[in-house]
């Protein structure tokens, strides 16, 4: 099994380098066909996604279509890959983002109760609660 780091994955998915992105598509098609396991951590995924919004400004629906067809590739092998899928979901649906969903899925897998957050974003997710700042400090 071979890690991925995201900019490989990047490269692959939008081609925009055209030495490392042959590089890229080369390695992972060539792995894939020889039945090599590319390992994507959830950290990649979450990269991934920040890159694809913040970097090249690819919506949330392309977005989460190409989340999908990763998730789908029969050759990546993903670290919690059921908590990445509900995270998708949530994504999906505009509960905050998608590193926001993973890390609340994979908060509940291990059994948290809920995921405290400021964010008052990711708190529309029945996931999260939303922490605010005391207006007042009790007496001592």
């Amino acid at each position: 099994m071979i890690g991925l780091d995201s900019n490989v994955l990047i490269r692959y998915i939008v081609q925009d380098d055209p030495d490392q992105s042959e590089a890229a598509s080369h390695f992972i098609g060539s792995s894939i066909r020889d039945g090599e396991v590319l390992f994507l951590n959830r950290v990649v995924l979450c990269e991934v996604v920040w890159v694809l919004d913040i970097y090249y400004g690819y919506g949330r629906e392309v977005i989460g279509d190409t989340l999908e067809r990763i998730l789908n590739t029969e050759g990546f092998r993903i670290e919690n890959s059921k908590e990445a899928w509900l995270a998708l979901s949530d994504y999906r649906l505009g509960k905050g983002g998608f590193s926001d969903a993973f890390l609340a899925r994979t908060n509940a897998m291990l059994g948290c109760d809920f995921t405290l957050t400021f964010d008052k974003k990711a708190a529309r997710s029945e996931l999260f609660e939303l922490l605010t700042p005391r207006t007042e400090l009790p007496e001592s």
